[in-house]
């Protein structure tokens, strides 16, 4: 059997005009592209300022500290060792607690650390007198002095 040439499409189809709608025209595929990158660009942005902010706000304090250990546990003491991280040469004010094993506070005392010139970390060990004894030694924030 063989075929005519009338058969055979030579490319993209022709249909009768009216018949199947109108035909997209492919400037708005591309109008589409557009917009949804422009508002896919747009909600990078507001997210890139929103967590700047808030990381100003809430990451990385120039007052930071970290437990090393807590040690020397009787019925009314426990040793915290801890480390600050000051302004180069600064001093800061940290507030020390110490909790018994059902969660309530037995002691609570504010310390002063300062660094030495040129050095933003101190290491500070500090006896914390309880009231019973606790369970944990911790530290729960540091700021600058008054």
């Amino acid at each position: 059997m063989t075929e005519t040439h009338a058969t055979i499409s030579s490319g993209a189809p022709v249909f009768p005009a009216g018949r199947y709608g109108r035909r997209r025209a492919p400037a708005g595929r591309r109008r589409r592209t557009l917009l949804a990158a422009l508002v896919l660009l747009a909600l990078v942005g507001t997210l890139t300022v929103i967590s700047v902010r808030l990381y100003r706000q809430y990451g990385d304090p120039v007052y930071d500290a970290q437990v090393i250990t807590y040690t020397d546990i009787t019925d009314n003491q426990v040793v915290v060792d801890f480390r600050v991280t000051v302004p180069s040469g600064g001093s800061a004010v940290c507030v020390l607690r110490a909790r018994d094993r059902a969660g309530a506070e037995v002691a609570r005392e504010e310390i002063t650390v300062t660094a030495q010139p040129g050095n933003r970390h101190v290491t500070t060990r500090h006896r914390l007198a309880t009231t019973a004894r606790p369970f944990i030694g911790e530290v729960l924030r540091c700021r600058p002095p008054a």
